[in-house]
């Protein structure tokens, strides 16, 4: 059964065990095309396997007909920070694409998101993209029972400032999941620590950091949906859906539920299933 405080959906077991369903066909879905994307290859492309590998699943694709979204998979490219439509666009060896990827199965959503190099790319694009991924993981890191939302967003600020320079995007921010893509609460990749709802058991949250190699303006394209850096340097987009449970951190959108990384950050890993 679902009850709301405030907006916020508090799943029951069963429901949070749905959605790693969910979650995995996403996880799937991102790491075959995580093997797909090279130079060459048409972002289009990339959108019609995912559709494919989705729906042969059984799941329906969450982004397509949101809002008219075309999609089954945003693909933003290079300076596209978010929400990149797929289309006639070919990936070229230096590029850096970042693929935003979201399930349902039985009425319960997953979402994730994977910044993926195109052939021999810069170190300075695959650093940013490693940062962008790590402070995610800071962020799972930093939740725990009886926190406070704002322990993940002080976290994955901080892992940035600590160890670069990048922009945080500050326009679009995590969200809460479950029986909806989006829901409240939103979820900030920056701020202070202890503040906002309470983390209990039940509640899913999608985390995503997107940073950029200048700074975090930007602006919308006339398509109303691609979101590019003002100064036309790179971004990355990083995203995994998760919940807590009594042990700790469940990832459900990853294959593991996140459990080697959250062992390398010395975090007891909590899944439900598995």
């Amino acid at each position: 059964m679902i009850f709301k405080d405030r907006g916020i959906e508090i799943k029951t077991r069963e429901q949070i065990l749905a959605m790693r369903v969910a979650g995995l066909v996403v996880g799937r879905t991102l790491e075959l095309l995580r093997g797909e994307v090279k130079a060459g290859i048409s972002t289009g492309e990339l959108d019609a396997i995912a559709e494919d590998h989705i729906r042969s699943s059984g799941a329906t694709p969450s982004f397509k007909g949101y809002h008219g979204f075309t999609g089954s998979i945003c693909t933003s490219v290079n300076d596209e920070i978010v929400h990149g439509i797929p289309g006639e666009r070919v990936l070229a060896d230096g590029d850096i694409i970042s693929i935003d990827c979201g399930a349902i199965v039985n009425g319960w959503h997953g979402d994730a998101a994977i910044t993926v190099p195109v052939g021999e790319v810069e170190a300075g694009l695959l650093e940013l993209a490693r940062v962008c991924e790590e402070s995610m993981w800071r962020g799972f890191a930093a939740a725990h029972l009886g926190g406070r939302l704002t322990d993940i967003s002080a976290a994955v600020e901080s892992h940035v400032r600590a160890t670069s320079s990048y922009g945080i995007v500050e326009d679009f921010v995590g969200h809460g999941i479950g029986s909806a893509m989006h829901q409240p609460p939103n979820v900030p990749n920056f701020g202070k620590a202890g503040r906002g709802p309470k983390l209990v058991e039940g509640l899913a949250l999608a985390v995503e950091p997107m940073l950029t190699l200048g700074n975090q303006e930007n602006h919308t394209l006339e398509d109303d949906w691609t979101v590019v850096t003002n100064d036309g340097l790179a971004a990355a987009h990083t995203e995994h859906s998760f919940t807590l449970t009594p042990e700790g951190p469940w990832v459900l959108t990853a294959l593991d539920g996140g459990e080697a990384k959250l062992a390398e950050l010395g975090v007891t890993f909590g899944p439900l299933a598995d």
